[in-house]
């Protein structure tokens, strides 16, 4: 896992509902990262280091994941983009680009409807968004049974287990599970195993249904304007990603990493890091 540069700092941001624990540095047009599941905001490093000379990188922690704050609730991707919009006028920081991943996806999604004067410019990497486009059929793919594994007694299972949970993420949604190492993995492992951290990982899928009723009224307000690159792993979500995003944006270019499955920025981050730098500085 690439390390941030020498130059940043970390800052645990009041958003209103939650504390954002917040990665920041660099100089220039902002741009806000977002990582997702079995990730914190720790796999951008390369990513920032690559752009940091003309871009002001703001690297958060979702609520409940990483550093952040474990609210009661709010695990919905529309309170979570109010966390991000809490997050950058403390900053001082008016319009951003965003680069996401996974989960990330869903809260840049709500962040970009909800604030669409906001984003000048958005890269979407290998994740569906919750009632939009071919979600129902997504669903059903049994490589997602996850996104229902939840409560207490599935708690209980993967207490002081989080290692061989994640596990099962970086082997099977991975190209080459060799390409995730083992410092990696431990690092992960430590910061989900933190109490009430996978407590709150799994409420982020848990509301899912919410997530799709909400991007369903979000998507009736129009089509997103910025240019969006959709990017996904030719072993994962392929081309489907600009599918999805073509139902809810107008422009749209599609990318697709090569032998990469879903965790590009630890599969492929030389490429992956190439395609975002190149699509931010346009």
């Amino acid at each position: 896992m690439h390390p941030f540069p020498a130059g940043f700092r970390t800052q645990d941001i009041d958003a209103g509902g939650a504390t954002i624990h917040t990665r920041i540095g660099g100089t220039g047009a902002p741009v806000v990262m977002l990582h997702g599941f079995a990730d914190t905001g720790d796999m951008w490093g390369q990513a920032a280091t690559a752009v940091a000379g003309n871009h002001t990188v703001v690297a958060p922690d979702l609520r409940g994941m990483g550093l952040s704050s474990q609210p009661g609730g709010g695990y919905d991707k529309k309170t979570q983009a109010l966390d991000i919009a809490g997050v950058l006028d403390v900053l001082k920081i008016g319009k951003v680009q965003l680069v996401s991943h996974d989960i990330g996806n869903m809260v840049a999604y709500a962040f970009a409807a909800q604030f669409p004067e906001r984003v000048t410019r958005w890269v979407a990497i290998d994740a569906p968004i919750p009632g939009i486009g071919p979600w129902e059929e997504i669903l059903k793919s049994p490589m997602l049974w996850h996104f229902n594994f939840r409560g207490p007694d599935m708690e209980r299972l993967v207490a002081g287990r989080e290692r061989i949970y994640l596990d099962r993420f970086y082997n099977e949604l991975s190209a080459d599970p060799k390409a995730i190492d083992e410092a990696t993995r431990d690092h992960y492992a430590a910061l989900y195993a933190r109490p009430g951290n996978m407590h709150c990982a799994f409420e982020q899928f848990a509301a899912f249904a919410q997530d799709a009723t909400d991007n369903k009224a979000l998507a009736l307000k129009g089509k997103l304007a910025m240019p969006i690159l959709a990017v996904g792993g030719d072993k994962s979500f392929g081309t489907m990603q600009a599918e999805v995003m073509r139902v809810v944006a107008s422009d749209v270019v599609a990318q697709v990493l090569a032998n990469s499955g879903h965790w590009v920025m630890e599969e492929q981050p030389a490429a992956m890091t190439a395609m975002i730098k190149s699509f931010l500085e346009k």
